[in-house]
């Protein structure tokens, strides 16, 4: 036991500590926090236009403007993530170097425009039969669909942003000048020279090779691989596996990770969505929803465990502790049982904490893909929201909260012999504290 907690001490954590304070991944995760609120809002009108239930589908069905009227707000805020993240990552990264993160957001976001391709449409005819133009962004970019590329345009126009702030290059007023037009002359040269590096870059790209835009090269040699591994079965168990393990030394694995995966599953995610929005079938088991389906209770899927304490507790400690997790595990919060037990540095139960998630994940991954559970349809759920209605939400169907049934049957099954070991050690303890009083 001993050695296991060296060798997390003096392997993990240091690397896992080193990551978690990353300028650039901690920047990514909290630009993508910014757009959740909205995703889950968009979430809520895509399950009003399309509720799972025959006869609320029939209704609709006999009155589409009503159908699309319900849907104003998903395109209002579910698709414009993208948007929200580049100028959520540039102002978080920004703020990181102690440079104007308003100024940099706004830039990061200005590039994005810069470097995105517009089209053209035909939008009528002259009487003369000439054809009626109209230039216009694809909204398509706007949703998950161009976040790879905004993630990448938001981190490099804010690193060129700050570091031209940072050597004084930039334009001084008069003390007596209003601090916000000091600001906005500030960020004249920084943002020119950021805006401009993106502008030849969208050039150089359509003009040499075949790729015809930014977004083409990112999706070709970068967004595609990542999304094959990210999403393959062993890759997803890797993932969990990198999440618990971190736990395990009291980093929060949850957000470490979720810095990398979070732009691939969301993206998937929204894909998941529109499908489901154009009735068709939805094509990815592995999106963002995942984690809700899996980690019921919080990382880990303590519900199981909390479960275990409140039901078979024998020792005081564990009577209480189950009582007082409870409440929040049902909310998918579990730091009372992590550092409370704790499950922290404890390598008892570090096992079970880390098996759960890896067996649930092989259990849903092959039950999605067999058709036995349906596949996330897109729907972003609050993550406090209770186990069972959570999958009934996420996959639009009552064999998700099935599943989450099995998982959780499963977490207590698993964590049952390790907690009454660890249940046994404390009553012990307890026994003998009451014997030396």
């Amino acid at each position: 036991m001993s050695k296991v907690n060296q060798f997390l001490e003096e392997k993990v954590m240091p690397v896992a500590a080193k990551v978690a304070q990353q300028r650039h991944l901690n920047a990514l995760r909290d630009g993508l926090i910014l757009s959740m609120p909205l995703i889950i809002i968009g979430s809520f009108f895509l399950i009003l236009a399309n509720f799972p239930i025959q006869s609320y589908m029939d209704f609709l069905a006999e009155r589409p403007q009503l159908k699309e009227s319900l849907l104003y707000p998903y395109r209002g805020t579910f698709e414009l993530m993208t948007l929200i993240a580049v100028f959520g990552i540039g102002y978080r990264l920004a703020e990181s170097y102690k440079v104007d993160p308003l100024a940099a957001g706004a830039v990061s976001l200005s590039a994005y425009f810069v470097g995105t391709p517009y089209v053209t449409y035909i939008i009528g005819k002259t009487p003369e039969g000439v054809d009626i133009t109209e230039t216009a962004y694809q909204t398509a970019m706007f949703t998950s669909k161009g976040l790879f590329v905004g993630m990448l345009i938001a981190l490099l126009c804010t690193e060129i942003y700050r570091l031209i702030v940072q050597r004084n290059l930039v334009i001084k007023l008069p003390d007596g000048v209003p601090p916000a037009v000091a600001r906005s002359f500030t960020a004249l040269i920084p943002g020119f020279f950021a805006i401009i590096a993106i502008w030849v870059i969208r050039l150089l790209v359509e003009n040499v090779g075949t790729f015809g835009s930014i977004h083409n090269v990112i999706t070709v040699l970068l967004q595609k691989p990542l999304t094959s591994i990210g999403t393959s079965l062993a890759g997803t168990m890797i993932i969990f596996l990198l999440i618990t393990l971190l736990w395990s030394t009291g980093l929060h694995g949850a957000t470490i990770v979720g810095a990398v995966t979070g732009p691939i599953w969301l993206t998937l995610t929204a894909e998941n969505a529109k499908s489901f929005e154009l009735g068709e079938p939805v094509q990815h088991i592995v999106t963002n929803e995942i984690n809700d389906i899996v980690f019921m209770g919080g990382s880990g899927t303590t519900l199981g465990l909390v479960l275990a304490m409140l039901l078979f507790a024998k020792s005081q400690q564990m009577k209480q502790l189950g009582r007082l997790s409870i409440g929040p595990g049902i909310f998918n919060i579990n730091e009372p049982v992590l550092f409370g037990m704790p499950i922290v540095m404890n390598p008892l139960l570090i096992v079970p904490f880390i098996f759960t998630p890896l067996i649930s994940v092989l259990i849903t991954y092959l039950a999605m893909d067999w058709g036995i559970v349906a596949k996330p349809i897109g729907i972003v759920p609050p993550w406090t929201m209770p186990p069972i209605l959570q999958g009934y939400l996420i996959t639009g169907s009552i064999s998700g909260a099935i599943l989450q049934i099995v998982i959780l049957v499963l977490s207590f099954l698993i964590y049952y012999p390790f907690f009454r070991l660890w249940d046994k050690q404390k009553a012990k303890e307890e026994a003998a504290g009451g014997e030396e009083q």
